[in-house]
C-alpha cells in the first residue's frame, strides 16, 4: 500500500473503521455474525468533467462515482443517438458535444470519464492526456501492448493520470473492507490470492465488437484486468511477472473469434495469484456470476462472495468470510461505503496516488495482456 493510500484513509477516519457484532449465533460451529458501516471520505473537491464514448454500460458506474466524489458531468459525446438519449435519462439534461474536440478544448474540464469500444479506450486516453485533462477509462483499458507503451510514454510525457476502472475491487463493498482488515493485518501478512469470476453471456444483447478478440482484446485482458488489479492490490506487489495462462473457445463455436474460458497464475514481491474467468454462467443463477475471491494471509484468511451466495440462502452480495486465529466470522458488508469517487477527485487536484496508484494500474494491464500474448489452448479445445 502506497504512503499516499495509508495516510489518506487515516485523515478520512477508515484506519479504524468500526463494525457492529451481533449477539446471535445461527448454530453451534456457525461464523459470528458481523455488520460493517462506514463512511465515504467526505468531497473535499469539485472538478469539472466530461464522458466521451457510452459504448459500454459501466460508464453509467464511472459517472456515478465522479457525482459522489464532487465531479460536475458538463458535457457528454457518443457516436449513438440512443445511448445519448439513455445516459441523458440518467444523468439529466447534460449538454450534448457535436464533437470530441468539443470536449478536450474545453479548459475548464478537467477529467474525461470514457467507455468506448475497448480497443478504442488507450487511443482516446492519450488524446485526453496530451490535451492537458485526466483520464478514467472503463476496464479494459488497454487492450494490446503497443498500445500499453503509447500509454506509459504519455503520462511520463504529459504528467496527467490514466486512471482505469476496475470496479470488482473499487465498486464493490466487501472487497473495498476486504482491503482495509488486510491494511489492519487482519489475516497477517497476504501470500495468495485466487479469483474465480465467472460472467453471463447473454448472448442476445451483445454488440457485434463482443465476439471479436481484436475488439475486446481476449478474455483475460477484458475480465481479466479486474483480478489482476486485485491480485497486486490485496498482495501488495509492486513487481510482477505471468507463470502460465491459457485461453480458449470451448462453447461457442458460432463466434470463432470469441473466448469464453480463460485462467492465469501470477508471481509478485508480494505474493502469488492464480485467477479464472469464463462466459459459463447458467441462467438458473440469479444474477449475471458467482464472483468468488479468496484471500490467504500467515495468520488467516478471507472469503468473498461479492455478489451472491447460493450456499447460505443470505440474500444480496457483498458476503465476507474471514477465519483467524482466534474465531471465524461473517460480515455483512452491505453498508460498507465506496470511497473511490472522493478519494480520486482529490488526486486530481492534490496530484496524490490515494485512490489509485498509476503504476499498479498499468501493471495490472500489462500481466493480461501479456497472458493472452502468450496463453496456450486447453487440451480439450
Amino acid at each position: 500500500m502506497t504512503t499516499d493510500r495509508r495516510s489518506f484513509l487515516q485523515s478520512a477516519g477508515l484506519a479504524g473503521i468500526a463494525s457492529t457484532l451481533s449477539s446471535v449465533a445461527l448454530a453451534e460451529g456457525t461464523p459470528a455474525v458481523e455488520k460493517a458501516r462506514t463512511e465515504a471520505p467526505a468531497s473535499k473537491h469539485s472538478i469539472r468533467f466530461g464522458v466521451i464514448g457510452l459504448d459500454h454500460a459501466h460508464i453509467y458506474g464511472m459517472t456515478a462515482a465522479m457525482q459522489r466524489g464532487g465531479g460536475q458531468l458538463v458535457a457528454v459525446y457518443g457516436s449513438d443517438a440512443k445511448q445519448i438519449a439513455d445516459f441523458r435519462a440518467k444523468f439529466g439534461d447534460v449538454k450534448v458535444a457535436r464533437s470530441e474536440d468539443e470536449i478536450l478544448q474545453d479548459k475548464s474540464i478537467q477529467l474525461i470519464a470514457g467507455a468506448p469500444i475497448p480497443d478504442q479506450r488507450a487511443p482516446l486516453g492519450v488524446r485526453v492526456m496530451k490535451a492537458g485533462k485526466d483520464y478514467l477509462a472503463d476496464k479494459p483499458g488497454i487492450t494490446t501492448l503497443d498500445q500499453l507503451a503509447e500509454v506509459r510514454r504519455t503520462v511520463e510525457a504529459t504528467g496527467r493520470k490514466f486512471a482505469i476502472m476496475y470496479s470488482e475491487r473499487l465498486e464493490v463493498r466487501s472487497a473495498v473492507y476486504a482491503g482495509e482488515l488486510i491494511r489492519q493485518g487482519a489475516i497477517g501478512r497476504v501470500i495468495q490470492t485466487v479469483n474465480l469470476a465467472p460472467h453471463r453471456v447473454n448472448a442476445p444483447s451483445r454488440p457485434d465488437w463482443f465476439w471479436d478478440k481484436a475488439r475486446f482484446g481476449g478474455i483475460l485482458t477484458d475480465i481479466g484486468s479486474h483480478q489482476a488489479d486485485q491480485f497486486l492490490y490485496y498482495t501488495n506487489s509492486t513487481q510482477a511477472r505471468v507463470v502460465a495462462a491459457q485461453t480458449g473457445n470451448l462453447a461457442h463455436p458460432n463466434y470463432p473469434k470469441f473466448e469464453d474460458f480463460g485462467d492465469m497464475t501470477m508471481t509478485g514481491n508480494g505474493g502469488t495469484g492464480y485467477v479464472r474467468v469464463d462466459w459459463y454462467t447458467p441462467d438458473g443463477l440469479s444474477t449475471w456470476g458467482d464472483g468468488r475471491l479468496f484471500i490467504l494471509g500467515t495468520e488467516g484468511y478471507i472469503e468473498l462472495r461479492k455478489y451472491i451466495n447460493v450456499a447460505s440462502g443470505l440474500p444480496g452480495g457483498d458476503h465476507l468470510y474471514i477465519v483467524d486465529r482466534k474465531q471465524a466470522r461473517y460480515i455483512d458488508c452491505k453498508e460498507v461505503a465506496l470511497p473511490f469517487g472522493p478519494q480520486f477527485v482529490t488526486d486530481i487536484v492534490e496530484r496524490t496516488q490515494v485512490a489509485q496508484d498509476q503504476q499498479q494500474a498499468l501493471l495490472a494491464a500489462e500481466l493480461v495482456l501479456t497472458a493472452q500474448r502468450d496463453a496456450t489452448r486447453p487440451i480439450l479445445a
